[in-house]
């Protein structure tokens, strides 16, 4: 991103070297201020980064947290194996949409309160059975849920519990040992 290489010029002067480096194919521009290097694979030629590890990095450069939603939340969990188009991850920053190649990742504002998960999986979690809905969970993916949610920390697993809905609540409850937050 131009912003890491601030040090070795001006804003513009950073830019127009990105931009030759580009043009000369030693870099691929992925997305608007976000570059590359692509790695060659001999099978299939350029690798350039996935649209989630291109959300990954815009996350920490604008130093801002987000969370998957959606479909994306489900893939992430092995719930569907469905790749999600377009990822929509919720954020405390601003709202936007990028388009990496064919695919699009949208910021979408939220509240804090939405942002407050500390676990890794069980924010997954919580994002993912919202997108099933109230009612709807089978008891497969239930199972798998719960198993998930035991290789959470405990501790982090119990602060998590408290900030998801009652419903999901009662599905979390069951990784902790005793089943009770």
């Amino acid at each position: 991103m131009p912003g890491d290489y601030l040090s070795y010029g001006s804003s513009d002067a950073v830019r127009k070297a990105l931009d030759r480096l580009q043009d000369r194919k030693v870099l691929v521009r992925v997305a608007q201020g976000i570059y590359v290097r692509p790695k060659i694979s001999k099978l299939i030629g350029l690798l350039i980064p996935t649209a989630e590890e291109v959300a990954e990095a815009i996350a920490k450069r604008d130093r801002i947290r987000t969370v998957p939603t959606g479909s994306f939340a489900l893939n992430a969990l092995g719930l569907s194996t469905q790749v999600p188009m377009n990822i929509v991850l919720l954020t405390d920053g601003s709202a936007r949409e990028i388009r990496v190649g064919k695919r699009k990742i949208k910021f979408k504002k939220t509240t804090p309160k939405n942002l407050l998960a500390k676990g890794k999986i069980s924010r997954l979690v919580i994002q993912a059975l919202k997108e099933i809905g109230n009612g709807k969970v089978t008891e497969v993916e239930e199972k798998k849920i719960v198993d998930m949610l035991r290789k959470e920390d405990e501790t982090v697993l119990r602060h998590d519990i408290t900030l998801a809905p009652v419903w999901i609540q009662k599905i979390m409850k069951k990784a902790l040992q005793d089943g009770k937050a």
